[in-house]
C-alpha cells in the first residue's frame, strides 16, 4: 500500500493535534506522582483533549476503554487505566493521541514515579535516546529502515531488547496508517523517504527478553520475564532536511 503524503493545508493541520498530545504530556508528567491511579491520569488526559477541541484519538478505538494506554513497569504497551494505584519507584508509560480538524496525532514517554532505581532510569534514557538515534535518517530521500537500524542498534548497545511484536507506523486521517515502522534492524532498506510523509516512530525496549504477550483483558502486553519495559513516541513530519516533531 502506498504511504500517504500530507498536503501543506493538511500538515497544519496535523501541528494543532500535534501540539495538544505534546502539551498534554508536559501536564501528566508533572501530575504522576505515588498514591495517584491510572485512571485518575486517564480523567486529566480527557479533559484537557476535549477543552481544548479535540477527541481522544484512543478511546473507543477498537474498543480500548481509555484516553491514555497507562503502562507500568513490565506493562509494555496497551495498559488499560483503572484503580490501580502508582508506587514509589514504579515507571508508567504513558501513550496518547488528539484527533482535531480529521488528524491524529500520537506520543509516548516513560515518566518516574517518584525516585526510581538507576537501572530503571537507564532504560528510560536509553529509549527516549534510541528514537533520536533513528530520526537522525528520518530525511527525504532515506530509506525508512536506516530508522530502524539506528533504533535497534543504539538500545541493542547496552544491553536492551527491542520489542518485535509491535512496531511504528504512518499516522494522519487514520491513527495507524502505512507504512509499519521496526525498531530493530531488517534485511531490506524499506521504502523510499519522501517529503509529507507523517511517521510515528516509537521504540518499545526491554530490560530482559523481547518477547511479550498480552494478558486476559486482551489489550496489556507485558514482558514474557516480566522485566521493566519503556516506551518513546513522537509524531514526525519528513521534510527535505531535518524531521518536525509535531508532538515535542
Amino acid at each position: 500500500m502506498a504511504i500517504p503524503i500530507k498536503s501543506e493545508q493538511q500538515i497544519q493541520l496535523m501541528r494543532q493535534a500535534g501540539q495538544i498530545t505534546a502539551e498534554l504530556h508536559l501536564l501528566l508528567e508533572s501530575k504522576v506522582k505515588p498514591g495517584m491511579t491510572t485512571k485518575e491520569l486517564d480523567e486529566i488526559a480527557e479533559s484537557f483533549i476535549r477543552d481544548h477541541g479535540a477527541v481522544p484519538s484512543f478511546k473507543g478505538y477498537g474498543g480500548f476503554p481509555g484516553t491514555i494506554c497507562a503502562s507500568v513497569n513490565e506493562e509494555v504497551i496497551h495498559g488499560i487505566p483503572g484503580t490501580r494505584k502508582l508506587l514509589e519507584g514504579d515507571i508508567i508509560s504513558i501513550d496518547t493521541g488528539a484527533y482535531m480538524n480529521g488528524f491524529h496525532s500520537d506520543a509516548a514517554r516513560t515518566v518516574a514515579v517518584g525516585n526510581i532505581s538507576e537501572e530503571a532510569q537507564k532504560l528510560i534514557d536509553v529509549t527516549k535516546q534510541s528514537f533520536f538515534e533513528g530520526i537522525k535518517y528520518a530525511k527525504a530521500g532515506n530509506h525508512l529502515h536506516e530508522i530502524s537500524r539506528a533504533i535497534g542498534n543504539y538500545a541493542e548497545s547496552f544491553g536492551y531488547s527491542v520489542v518485535r511484536d509491535y512496531v511504528g507506523h504512518g499516522v494522519g486521517r487514520n491513527l495507524h496508517e502505512e507504512p509499519q515502522i521496526p525498531n530493530y534492524s531488517v534485511p531490506s532498506r524499506g521504502p523510499l523517504l519522501c517529503k509529507g510523509m507523517v511517521l510515528a516512530i516509537e521504540p518499545m525496549i526491554n530490560i530482559g527478553t523481547f518477547r511479550v504477550k498480552v494478558l486476559s483483558n486482551d489489550w496489556t502486553v507485558i514482558t514474557n520475564d516480566k522485566k521493566l519495559s519503556a516506551h518513546y513516541e513522537n509524531t514526525i513530519l519528513i521534510t527535505d532536511g531535518e524531521p518536525e516533531l509535531l508532538t515535542l
